[in-house]
């Protein structure tokens, strides 16, 4: 299985790496470009925003060519909605869709995972050694709170160049690991199809960039993450499919709370952009965007080699390299910067 986990990856690589320059020479033609009327903005130049279409082909290829076929049958529900996911960000970085009708697809394609099987339908019961079911109700509000909760979280970390994909990759290859060393290896080559896609783009997208993944590239990412987790109906596979990835994601899922948190505090709507995310944080300190990018990377990683030891029941371990990382994340909200955030952001 090692080999094919390293193809679907290649795969997703290859395929990536060389559409991106394709879809920076049509962004303009159809419109797709990150044009900075606002302060808001890191960049000073109109920039494409279609990378994301470059990541879908990369990964769905490679997952649809390289996954056996029974696995290929569940993915299908989801790339149906994954498709859904990223035409709507690609109408919605051309014309700009409302909140709530974002909102209202992001829920319409969890129902559609919830349809196909595709759902969070038990829990590990704290109390003993079996499980708690879900009735059907309870399976379908908990499925759409997580694929909703964290296709946003991807999304809401895009502002700097490469910190999205970056944060996806190290994610998604921390998450295959997991998967594989517990023998699913159908979804750690699935998770390695999207780590494959992220590192592919990642060379057009890392500061300075050529091109943004978009909302249609993080929203789908966001979305691939989610709903490959709880692919797996497998009992052996539940905590590792919906615990861990929090772990895994604590920068996006943390930057995602704060940033509500923050808006209601303020009086402001929970969707409305702002600069005051945890990367503007960083910046404020003196470093910039690569610099900065990087100390989120090794965060992240961190939080990934966390997520792992957690599966392998070393907890202490885990513990130690958690207080780490929120160690450094208290240092840069409580620096002399704090509450001064840079002007820009694209997000």
């Amino acid at each position: 299985m090692i080999p094919l986990v390293f193809i679907s990856f290649l795969v997703a690589f290859v395929i990536t790496l060389v559409l991106t320059p394709l879809a920076i020479k049509i962004a303009p033609k159809i419109g797709a470009m990150d044009v900075p009327k606002d302060d808001r903005r890191m960049h000073t130049e109109s920039m494409p925003r279609f990378g994301g279409i470059a990541i879908f082909i990369g990964s769905m290829a490679a997952m649809f060519f390289i996954l056996p076929i029974e696995v290929t049958s569940g993915v299908k529900g989801i790339a149906i909605g994954a498709t859904i996911i990223l035409i709507m960000g690609i109408v919605d970085d051309i014309w700009s869709l409302s909140a709530k009708i974002k909102l209202a697809i992001q829920i319409l394609c969890a129902c559609i995972l919830f349809a196909s099987s595709v759902r969070i339908s038990f829990i590990s019961d704290p109390f003993g050694d079996g499980y708690i079911y879900f009735p059907w109700f309870v399976s379908l509000v908990v499925t759409v709170i997580w694929i909703v909760g964290i296709t946003n979280t991807i999304n809401l970390i895009d502002g700097l160049d490469g910190l999205a994909a970056g944060v996806s990759f190290i994610a998604t290859v921390c998450i295959a690991y997991i998967a594989y060393i517990h023998g699913r290896y159908e979804i750690a080559m699935a998770f390695m199809a999207l780590a494959g896609s992220c590192l592919g783009f990642l060379p057009w997208n890392f500061h300075p960039a050529k091109i943004f993944m978009g909302d249609g590239g993080s929203l789908y990412l966001g979305f691939m993450i989610a709903s490959i987790s709880v692919l797996s109906p497998m009992k052996s596979a539940t905590v590792i499919a919906t615990v861990l990835p929090i772990f895994v994601l604590a920068i996006p899922i943390f930057d995602t709370i704060f940033a509500i948190f923050r808006r209601i505090k303020n009086g402001r709507p929970i969707m409305e952009a702002d600069n005051e995310h945890l990367h503007h944080l960083i910046m404020t300190i003196g470093m910039g965007q690569k610099r900065s990018v990087l100390t989120l990377y090794g965060i992240s990683g961190v939080m990934g080699v966390a997520a792992i030891l957690i599966s392998r029941d070393l907890f202490v371990d885990a513990i130690m390299l958690i207080i780490i990382a929120a160690t450094l994340i208290y240092v840069f909200m409580k620096d002399q910067g704090f509450g001064k955030p840079l002007n820009g952001d694209r997000k």
